[in-house]
């Protein structure tokens, strides 16, 4: 029997609250632990992961009572996290000053993420912002 070819991908939707953020960095850890050299893709994928879901938590506008929907997969040696909203806008990196004390997380995506983007959502409610991760060559 042929092994497939296919990545293993994984989706889980969390509630729309900041607390919910550590939740969706525990199950990024627990499904990177679970492939080979899953680690190489950890420290940059957790904190870009907690980064564009507390973003959507944040500024999504959509009601409290909807979830947000977290999806990775691993594939052509890169790992991908796309955070799902119900919300209408979208991000966009701008100039925070030395003394905001928010406002730098898209910069971080954007210096730290191969590529990002965001896209619709199938269906035309919301949409889901997505990063591409290079693994890092250094593991500790």
């Amino acid at each position: 029997m042929l092994a497939s070819c296919r990545p293993r991908a994984f989706a889980a939707r969390l509630d729309s609250r900041a607390e919910s953020t550590s939740l969706a960095r525990y199950l990024l850890r627990a499904y990177l632990a679970g492939l080979p050299f899953g680690d190489r893709y950890r420290d940059v994928g957790e904190l870009l992961l907690g980064e564009l879901f507390a973003n959507a938590v944040q500024h999504s506008g959509a009601p409290d009572d909807c979830l947000i929907e977290v999806r990775f997969a691993v594939a052509n040696g890169r790992l991908r996290v796309e955070v799902h909203d119900a919300g209408a806008g979208r991000p966009s990196v701008r100039s925070a000053t030395p003394c905001d004390e928010d406002g730098r997380g898209l910069f971080l995506v954007n210096e730290l993420a191969e590529r990002w983007g965001c896209c619709p959502r199938a269906g035309g409610i919301g949409k889901f912002v997505w990063a591409l991760i290079a693994p890092s060559l250094l593991t500790v």
